[in-house]
C-alpha cells in the first residue's frame, strides 16, 4: 500500500503544477495504485466542497490562483501608463489579482474592457501580483456613446450625436441614470439588440444642456475621452513648486530673449534672439525647463505621460500640465526669471548652420510679443511695444530668418499651402466669424528657428549616444503615390513615375498647381498621400521636413516628447538627477506608442470640435447657395468644402439626378451611365444647404452646378457600363503601348 500524502501537501502540488492537475497526473506524482486511488478521489473531493480547489475540465487548481492560460478583462491602463487587466471569473477570496499586459510589438492595441485569453505567471517580485502574454483577442469591450437622451414611456432612447452613426439606442428604465429628456449623456453599450431591432445602452453619466454655451468642446472631451480634470496629487505637486534659482546655471538674463506668440497665448515655451556675427549669426533659442518641476516618479510625471500632450479648442485647453505650472511657472512670462534649456546655434550668412551647444540656464524676457505685433515693426509700423526692440532685437531676428529661408529653399521640405481656419467665438460661446489666418513672416521665423534647434537636440543625443525619442515622419506608400498621380493627371499636371521620391519632386507639382483652380485641390492630395507622423525611438528620418534625424524639443509644457528629450539633455551633460530615469529608458518605445495614439486623439477631438461649430454658425444659412470644390469621393455621394469658410459638407448619391453613378475608387470618381459625366476631386460647384446640425457637425447639400453646368437629369437608373470611359481606358492604353514602343 502506498503512502497517501496530506491535504497541505496536495494544495501544495496542485499550486506548483496547474497545468498538469489531473486526478491522474496527482496519482502519478505521489506514486498512488490501486485501491489508494479511490482514497485520493475522497480527499480531492473533499478539498473541492471546502473550496480550497476547484475543478475545470477534469483538471484541478487552487481557487485563490489564476490557472496558466486565462480569460481577462482589460482595465486599461495605470497613472504610469502600464496596462492592466483582472480575471473576468474569480471565485477565490478578497479582490480578484491584477495582472500586468506585456504587449509585443505588431500585437493589437487593447481597450478599456477588452476580452482575451493570455498566458498567465506569478510575478517574481510580487506573488499578489500577475504577469501575462497576449494569446488573442475575443472580445472588445463595451461600446461608448455620447448623445442627447429622448424620454419614454419605457426608459428611453439615446440619440448619438457622432454624425457617422445613423441608429438610435434603447435606454431600459432602470437604467436612464436619472437624466431629463434632450440632456446630454455618455453611455455604454448594455446588451444586445432588443424586439425592436435597436442596440441597448445604460447611461453612466449626465453631462448637462447640450445647448449651453461652449457645450461643443465639452462633448469633444466626453466622446474622445479625453483626461480633462487632474487628480488631486497632481494639483498638489504644482502647487508646491516654487521657482527656481540660479544655482550652477548658465545666466543668460543679459541677452533679448522675446518670445512671439499668438496673441492670445497663455503660455510661452520658447524663447529667441538673434546676435550678428561677421560670418553670419549667433542664434539662441531658449526652451522652458520643464524637467526641472516634473521629474520622473512624480504624480506630474505619470499625468503628463497618459495625456501625452495640450489638447487645444476655440473656446478652452486641455492641458497637459495644470495651470500652477503651465501659465505660470514654467512659462516663460515678460520680466520673470525662468529656468530654461538654451541652445546656442552659429549659422552663415547663408543660413548653414556650423555648430551649436546647449546650455541649463536662467533667463529674463525682456518682451511677450503677438506674431502680428513683430511683423507690424519690421514692417515700418512699430507700436509703443516693439519700437524699443525694432533695431537691436526685431531687425537681426528677421535677417537671421532670410538667412534661413534661404537654406531651407536649399533643402527642399514640403511646402504645403494650406490656410488654417480660426474660429472667432463671443463671450457666450456663439461663433461670430469664421477666418482663415493670415500667414505672416513672424510666423515663419519662429518655425525655422524651432526646426534649427529640433535638429540640433537629436544631433547632440546622437553624438553623446544617449537614447532619443525621435519625430518619425516616414515616405508615402506606392498606393498613396498613384491616387496622387490620378489626381494630378485629372487637373491636367504631371507626376512622374518610377523616380524616388524626394520632397522636391512634390513641390515640383505644388507649384505647377500655383495660381491654378485645382491648387488647393492639389495641395489636399498631397497632404492626403503623407504618411502620420509619430515618435518612436528608432530614427527613421523626417521625410516631409527632408531631413535625417528630428526630434522635439521646443514645446515641453504641452508635448510629453519635448520633456524625454529634455531629460535626455540633462543626462547627457551632467546637469542634474533629473534627467531620464531607467523606467523612462525601459518605456521609451511604449511610451512612443502611448503618447502618438494621444496626439492622433486630440487631432480628432479638435477636427471633429471645428465641424460642430462651423454647422452651428450655417445653421441660420439653411437654403442659401455657395460656392465650394469636390473634397471627396465615396459610393454613397461626394463631399463639397465651401470657400467661404472652409466647411465640408455631403451631396448624397441619391440626390444627383436620375441616372446611376459608377464610382471609381482608384480614380476617386464618379461617372454617369447616360451621360458620361465624370466628377472628379477638385471639380468647382455650387450648392445649397439643406441641413446643419451643430450637434453632429453634419452638413447636407445639394448639387446645383458642377464646373459651372446644371447636372444632367438623365433618363434611367441603369447600372450599364458608361461607354466613355471604356473608350478612355482604350485610348489610355493605346498612348501607353506606343510609349513604351516608343522609349524600347
Amino acid at each position: 500500500m502506498s503512502k497517501l500524502p496530506t491535504s497541505n501537501e496536495l494544495l501544495t502540488w496542485i499550486r506548483e503544477n496547474p497545468r498538469d492537475a489531473s486526478k491522474r497526473d496527482v496519482a502519478r506524482a505521489f506514486n498512488i495504485k490501486g485501491a489508494d486511488r479511490i482514497e485520493l478521489k475522497r480527499m480531492l473531493k473533499e478539498l473541492t466542497e471546502k473550496g480550497l480547489i476547484t475543478k475545470e475540465r477534469k483538471h484541478l487548481r487552487d481557487p485563490n490562483q489564476l490557472p496558466p492560460v486565462s480569460v481577462l478583462r482589460v482595465l486599461g491602463p495605470d497613472a504610469n501608463g502600464d496596462l492592466f487587466a483582472e480575471p473576468a471569473q474569480w471565485e477565490g477570496e478578497g479582490e480578484p489579482p491584477r495582472v500586468h499586459l506585456s504587449l509585443r510589438p505588431g500585437e493589437p492595441a487593447l481597450g478599456e474592457g477588452d476580452r482575451i485569453l493570455a498566458r498567465t505567471a506569478v510575478s517574481a517580485e510580487d506573488p499578489a501580483l500577475y504577469s501575462a502574454r497576449l494569446i488573442r483577442r475575443i472580445g472588445t469591450g463595451p461600446r461608448k456613446l455620447v448623445g442627447i437622451f429622448r424620454a419614454g414611456a419605457e426608459g428611453g432612447r439615446i440619440v448619438p450625436i457622432d454624425k457617422k452613426s445613423d441608429r438610435e439606442w434603447q435606454v431600459a428604465p432602470g437604467e436612464t441614470h436619472g437624466a431629463r429628456d434632450g440632456e446630454l449623456v455618455e453611455a455604454e453599450q448594455s446588451g444586445p439588440k432588443n424586439r425592436l431591432g435597436l442596440p441597448r445602452a445604460a447611461i453612466t453619466e449626465r453631462l448637462g444642456n447640450p445647448g449651453a454655451p461652449k457645450a461643443v468642446s465639452l462633448i469633444a472631451i466626453y466622446e474622445h475621452g479625453l483626461p480633462d480634470a487632474f487628480p488631486d496629487e497632481v494639483l498638489e505637486e504644482a502647487a508646491a513648486a516654487q521657482p527656481v534659482p540660479l544655482g550652477k546655471r548658465t545666466d543668460l538674463r543679459h541677452l533679448p530673449l522675446i518670445t512671439i506668440d499668438p496673441a492670445d497665448a497663455r503660455d510661452h515655451d520658447d524663447a529667441i534672439c538673434a546676435i550678428p556675427t561677421p560670418t553670419g549669426f549667433t542664434l539662441w533659442v531658449a526652451i522652458a525647463d520643464v524637467a526641472a518641476y516634473v521629474t520622473p516618479g512624480s504624480a506630474l510625471n505619470r499625468e503628463a505621460r497618459i495625456r501625452g500632450n495640450s489638447t487645444y479648442f476655440p473656446d478652452r485647453v486641455v492641458p497637459m500640465l495644470p495651470e500652477a505650472l503651465s501659465a505660470d511657472l514654467c512659462s516663460l512670462h515678460e520680466g520673470e526669471d525662468r529656468p530654461c534649456i538654451a541652445v546656442e546655434m552659429h549659422i552663415t550668412k547663408d543660413g548653414t548652420k556650423t555648430g551649436h551647444t546647449f546650455h541649463r540656464a536662467l533667463m529674463r524676457c525682456p518682451a511677450a510679443l503677438a506674431y502680428e505685433e513683430a511683423q507690424a515693426a519690421v514692417d515700418g509700423t512699430p507700436n509703443a511695444r516693439t519700437q524699443p526692440f525694432l533695431e537691436d532685437v526685431l531687425t537681426p531676428l528677421f535677417a537671421a530668418y532670410r538667412a534661413l529661408a534661404a537654406a531651407r529653399e536649399r533643402r527642399q521640405p514640403l511646402n504645403l499651402d494650406l490656410p488654417e481656419r480660426q474660429i472667432v467665438l463671443s463671450d457666450d460661446g456663439h461663433v461670430t466669424s469664421v477666418n482663415f489666418k493670415e500667414r505672416l513672416d513672424a510666423h515663419k521665423l519662429v518655425e525655422e528657428f524651432m526646426v534649427l534647434a529640433n535638429v540640433a537636440a537629436a544631433e547632440t543625443l546622437e553624438q553623446k549616444q544617449r537614447p532619443v525619442m525621435y519625430r518619425v515622419h516616414e515616405e508615402p506608400s506606392p498606393e498613396k503615390l498613384d491616387a496622387l498621380r490620378e489626381t494630378a493627371q485629372a487637373s491636367g499636371l504631371s507626376f512622374a513615375k518610377g523616380q524616388v521620391l524626394k520632397t522636391k519632386h512634390l513641390n515640383a507639382l505644388l507649384d505647377a498647381a500655383a495660381g491654378l483652380e485645382e491648387a488647393e485641390l492639389i495641395n489636399l492630395s498631397v497632404l492626403r498621400s503623407m504618411t502620420q507622423a509619430y515618435y518612436a525611438p528608432e530614427n527613421f528620418g523626417h521625410f516631409g521636413l527632408h531631413l535625417q534625424r528630428y526630434a522635439h524639443f521646443t514645446s515641453p509644457i504641452r508635448r510629453y516628447a519635448d520633456l524625454l528629450v529634455h531629460r535626455a539633455l540633462i543626462t547627457a551633460h551632467g546637469w542634474g538627477d533629473d534627467g531620464l530615469s531607467e523606467h523612462d529608458i525601459e518605456n521609451l518605445a511604449a511610451t512612443g506608442e502611448l503618447i502618438s495614439q494621444a496626439e492622433r486623439r486630440s487631432m480628432i477631438a479638435e477636427r471633429d470640435t471645428t465641424d460642430r461649430y462651423l454647422a452651428a454658425y450655417l445653421a441660420d444659412r439653411t437654403g442659401s447657395e455657395f460656392a465650394g470644390r469636390v473634397s471627396g469621393i465615396a459610393k454613397f455621394g461626394l463631399f463639397v468644402k465651401l470657400s467661404e469658410t472652409g466647411a465640408d459638407g455631403l451631396v448624397p448619391l441619391s440626390t444627383l439626378g436620375n441616372e446611376y453613378w459608377h464610382y471609381d475608387r482608384d480614380s476617386q470618381t464618379l461617372m454617369g451611365s447616360d451621360s458620361g459625366l465624370t466628377i472628379a476631386l477638385g471639380t468647382p460647384a455650387l450648392v445649397r444647404l439643406k441641413e446643419a446640425d451643430g450637434l453632429t457637425g453634419g452638413l447636407i447639400f445639394e448639387m446645383l452646378e458642377l464646373d459651372g453646368k446644371s447636372l444632367p437629369t438623365g433618363s434611367t437608373r441603369s447600372r450599364g457600363k458608361p461607354q466613355k470611359r471604356k473608350l478612355a481606358r482604350s485610348r489610355a492604353k493605346s498612348r501607353k503601348i506606343s510609349r513604351k514602343a516608343g522609349r524600347k
